[in-house]
């Protein structure tokens, strides 16, 4: 496949800047087998699932990772993005900043009238650099001062600023463990009361966690897609999630990945008779049509931007053909996309 078989025209005016109230969000229903496309409420979702079917939902955190900081000596305002920690003890980060041109090796950062300073100690890519924060505090300590200073990390193509309500809409109502510089989108639309509504009714769930990294919205600028590489992002699958997912797979039911994080996770730890093994680690799995899936059988996602790696993902989940004249549809009915627009469900 290539690059410019993912081009389509998006007009601005469809990309999400602001959520719909949680759970009210469209549903379009992409059926595989019957070629079929359906206008529903999300709230219908309830009806395509049944007693022992699963939902795989990643419960990863989105932790405030947009810093403003200000450079030693010139005072100048320098954006400092936290990718991941590299070292807890050495508060060592792998960060992006801009403007990039301003900062070198050495280089000090202060952030507000706060006690942390940062010194820059290594180049990585063009706009990337490794940090090291200078801050007294234990980790708990050091975080609480990431919470207050830092911006929720929406998107850039949402083209505005955080807001404080962005700090609770920009998270799942599952979000467990911190790591996560963007959100699992598709997991945004679920409220509590559903999912207890899904439980009432046999659905499990089953929690992973990946840690959601910028290499999700970075541009692939390659036309042939095996020469993309993509960044890697740290996941984990416990004992009790493979065993729930496993129990399903052998009963023959549904096994939904709630996001193409939750479908990254588990393509990336699959045993010799397809089924889902526990694990830890990285994973920089990159999916693109064709791809043979091997655990999940149904796929909850958001309407990805033209060219990125989701939409990619979601071709390879719902047939190419099929999903390009899905998208077509959602453009002519006006559905939201990216972040917090509307979800598509393929079965």
């Amino acid at each position: 496949m290539k690059l410019s078989e993912f081009k389509f025209d998006l007009p601005d005016s469809l990309i999400a800047k602001y959520p719909v109230e949680r759970g009210e969000s469209r549903l379009m229903v992409v059926d595989r087998k019957t070629k079929t496309i359906e206008h529903k409420q999300f709230s219908d979702i309830l009806s395509y699932f049944d007693d022992g079917d699963v939902m795989v939902i990643n419960d990863t955190k989105v932790f405030p990772a947009r810093l403003y900081g200000n450079k030693e000596k010139t005072g100048a305002k320098i954006e400092v993005f936290l990718l991941r920690e590299l070292n807890r003890e050495m508060k060592l980060w792998d960060v992006l900043v801009d403007p990039a041109r301003k900062i070198r090796v050495g280089n000090k950062l202060y952030f507000g009238d706060s006690d942390l300073v940062a010194e820059v100690i290594d180049n990585t890519t063009s706009r990337g650099r490794t940090i090291r924060f200078l801050f007294d505090g234990n980790h708990e300590e050091f975080m609480k001062a990431i919470d207050e200073l830092g911006e929720t990390p929406i998107p850039r193509a949402m083209n505005r600023e955080a807001e404080s309500a962005d700090r609770d809409d920009y998270q799942t109502v599952f979000a467990q463990h911190v790591g996560a510089v963007a959100a699992p989108t598709a997991g945004l639309h679920f409220t509590r009361a559903m999912m207890k509504r899904m439980e009432i009714k046999g659905i499990h769930f089953a929690p992973i966690t990946l840690h959601v990294g910028l290499g999700t919205f970075r541009q692939v600028d390659v036309e042939d897609l095996t020469k993309h590489k993509t960044d890697s992002e740290n996941f984990k699958i416990t004992e009790g999630s493979a065993q729930i997912v496993n129990t399903a797979l052998d009963a023959g039911r549904r096994v939904c990945a709630v996001g193409t994080t939750s479908l990254k996770a588990i393509e990336s730890s699959v045993s010799a008779n397809s089924r889902l093994k526990p694990i830890e680690g990285w994973t920089d799995r990159f999916i693109f049509p064709p791809y043979d899936f091997k655990i999940a059988n149904s796929l909850l996602t958001s309407l990805h931007l033209p060219e990125s790696i989701l939409i990619m993902m979601t071709s390879a989940f719902g047939g190419h053909e099929l999903i390009k004249e899905a998208y077509q549809i959602a453009i002519k009915e006006k559905y939201r996309f990216f972040s917090y627009g509307d979800a598509m469900l393929i079965l």
